[in-house]
């Protein structure tokens, strides 16, 4: 999948124009990548678009702790957009990633991440 055909998924699930598709792409894209280990961020990596990688390689192993709430303040702040809009676009982000990555891949990074993300990423996965 092109990172257009990706972004185009976005625009589509979260209801947004493709310029905040994009934004909000890169932006969960890069907290994704802070908020897990580097092994899973590289995994992710390697099964998305060229375009969308860089977002993905983080410079150190280690994840960084942060909540469910920062996760969403990040992508917000990043995209520009509100508190609802941020969770609608991750919500998008991780439906085209899981099924760009496949299920074990998918499941494997997002395994890493807050249980409160248990239910936007059921959400997701449903959205396919």
């Amino acid at each position: 999948m092109a990172e257009l055909a990706f972004i185009d998924k976005v625009a589509e699930r979260a209801g947004v124009p493709d310029e905040t598709a994009r934004l909000l792409t890169k932006g969960t894209l890069l907290t994704l990548a802070a908020r897990i280990s580097g092994g899973e961020a590289h995994d992710l990596a390697e099964r998305v678009p060229d375009e969308l990688r860089p977002y993905l390689i983080k410079p150190t192993e280690p994840a960084e702790s942060f909540s469910y709430d920062e996760f969403m303040r990040r992508v917000a702040e990043y995209a520009g957009v509100d508190r609802p809009t941020a969770e609608r676009g991750v919500a998008a982000v991780l439906s085209a990633l899981h099924e760009t990555v496949g299920h074990k891949e998918f499941t494997d990074a997002t395994a890493q991440l807050p249980r409160e993300f248990g239910e936007l990423v059921a959400t997701a996965s449903a959205v396919r």
